[in-house]
């Protein structure tokens, strides 16, 4: 399966191929912290449900993509029980915490950044899954390939409902985003994480 082209043309970088060899020196990590990714991302949709409970439209989709983030979560914890990977506690990797820095602090300005963000991430995770299928085992490969429709989808919801609430263009906010992302992903890290940077 290919990926989406508005995908590849929303992010300004591919994921660095030095990434993709620390990823297959970390097979455990990989999951543990896909695992912990996809927690993650439930936790921010269930957030902005009982945050933004008067919006219709973003109750109805980030209630649908929690039940799909639990449920990816729940077939990575197979796949680590099956492997013999024990879940264990890893620390975050900087690449959310980078992008949250600069989502601003009043409403709307808020919700709008937040929902460019994760568009953002959801679209990372869909590049990195398209990437890393093609060296990994038959098994994991053809998992990631199966995620890739789901996430592509939820960077759509994303990106949609950001404008559908702003009220007014957000192609600046989109492009500003875009160039942090982009440093998020070149920034030499020291640890392996599923959205660590380049590996220092």
């Amino acid at each position: 399966m290919s990926l989406l082209p508005e995908i590849e043309s929303f992010l300004l970088c591919p994921t660095p191929r030095t990434w993709i060899e620390q990823a297959l020196l970390h097979p455990e990590i990989l999951l543990i912290d896909h695992a912990n990714c996809e927690k993650k991302a439930a936790g921010t949709a269930l957030t902005l449900l009982f945050r933004h409970v008067d919006k219709e439209d973003l109750q109805y989709k980030l209630s649908r993509l929690a039940r799909e983030e639990l449920r990816h979560f729940e077939q990575v914890a197979e796949l680590m029980k099956k492997r013999g990977v024990v879940y264990r506690p890893l620390s975050a990797s900087l690449y959310a915490q980078r992008l949250h820095a600069h989502i601003r602090k009043n409403e709307p300005g808020r919700l709008i950044d937040t929902l460019i963000v994760g568009a953002y991430i959801e679209a990372r995770s869909c590049e990195r899954f398209h990437r890393l299928a093609p060296f990994l085992d038959e098994e994991l490969g053809h998992f990631y390939v199966s995620l890739l429709a789901s996430e592509a989808r939820h960077y759509q919801d994303y990106l949609g409902m950001a404008r559908q609430y702003a009220g007014e263009p957000i192609d600046e906010r989109v492009a500003f985003f875009a160039e942090i992302e982009r440093q998020a992903i070149l920034v030499p890290d020291t640890e392996f994480r599923f959205h660590s940077g380049a590996p220092a």
